[in-house]
């Protein structure tokens, strides 16, 4: 906790606004040697460790790409998850590397760098999985009681299936939605495929169902989860699609995710441009 509040503090010191031709931020940052990450804390995506050091997928893969580009140094700027754009567009930061979800609603506020995973949902469940719940219409016909993360995609497709979502228990992350699971309090945690099934491998209590593809419009739906950057740095996204590109081409994006617990299966070729077309 002294660890993570003393990169709070350091990270708050705003940086100066960018400038034209697509923005000025990547020259700022050579020049500086360092790129602030905005990051939410949430395990494999980015977290501090148990011994202060920043890791997690977005992170390792922050420090390959901007390596590339010329910076050495990458400081975390610790957030709650629903903080990260309005923090990002405030400049508290200069980008946001959390395993961040493309949507057309992010998509109004920021821009991002294609995908470098995609994702299937999964729910946290105690052991047996005793109401049966596979998907988020299994939620709402058996009246399950259901959490979900700050912020999480997942509220809106369990209200999409037609759960109220004054009924949803909002809990900070998923190691919170298991222990909401495992005491009782709720019937079933939402989140990504990955995060609750690493979560669960410590538990006697509780389970993760098989992944399924959440419904949006009546169509099966799958995430990715990308980089995301101020509107005005195009510049900036462009060169670092150039280097993630290169990454994905080599297959070292995968050594640096398989790691955190990503699958062959989890890696990529959707576009940015696809999922905010959605």
């Amino acid at each position: 906790m002294a660890a993570l509040g003393a990169l709070g503090a350091a990270g708050c010191a705003r940086v100066a606004a960018a400038g034209g031709n697509g923005g000025e931020l990547l020259d700022r940052l050579r020049a500086q040697g360092v790129v602030r990450l905005g990051i939410a804390g949430e395990i494999p995506f980015g977290y501090i460790d148990k011994d202060g050091r920043l890791t997690g997928e977005a992170p390792e893969l922050a420090k390959a790409v901007f390596k590339r580009l010329g910076v050495d140094r990458v400081q975390p700027v610790p957030t709650e998850f629903g903080s990260l754009i309005p923090g990002l567009n405030s400049q508290q930061f200069d980008v946001v590397a959390a395993g961040m979800y493309v949507n057309a609603d992010r998509c109004e506020q920021v821009i991002f760098a294609d995908p470098d995973y995609q994702m299937l949902d999964s729910f946290i469940v105690r052991k047996g999985n005793p109401k049966g719940l596979h998907s988020y219409e299994d939620v709402v016909a058996k009246k399950a009681r259901f959490a979900t993360g700050t912020g999480y995609a997942e509220i809106q497709y369990v209200v999409e299936a037609g759960y109220r979502q004054s009924d949803i228990l909002i809990v900070p992350d998923q190691v919170a939605g298991l222990n909401a699971v495992e005491a009782g309090r709720v019937d079933v945690f939402a989140g990504t495929a990955l995060t609750t099934r690493e979560v669960v491998k410590k538990s006697a209590r509780a389970e993760a169902t098989a992944p399924f593809a959440p419904l949006v419009g009546g169509k099966p739906h799958v995430d990715g989860g990308a980089f995301a950057f101020r509107p005005t740095e195009t510049r900036l996204r462009d060169a670092f699609n150039a280097e993630l590109r290169a990454l994905k081409r080599t297959g070292e994006l995968f050594r640096i995710l398989r790691p955190f617990g990503f699958t062959k299966a989890e890696m990529t070729d959707l576009t940015a441009k696809e999922l905010c077309g959605r």
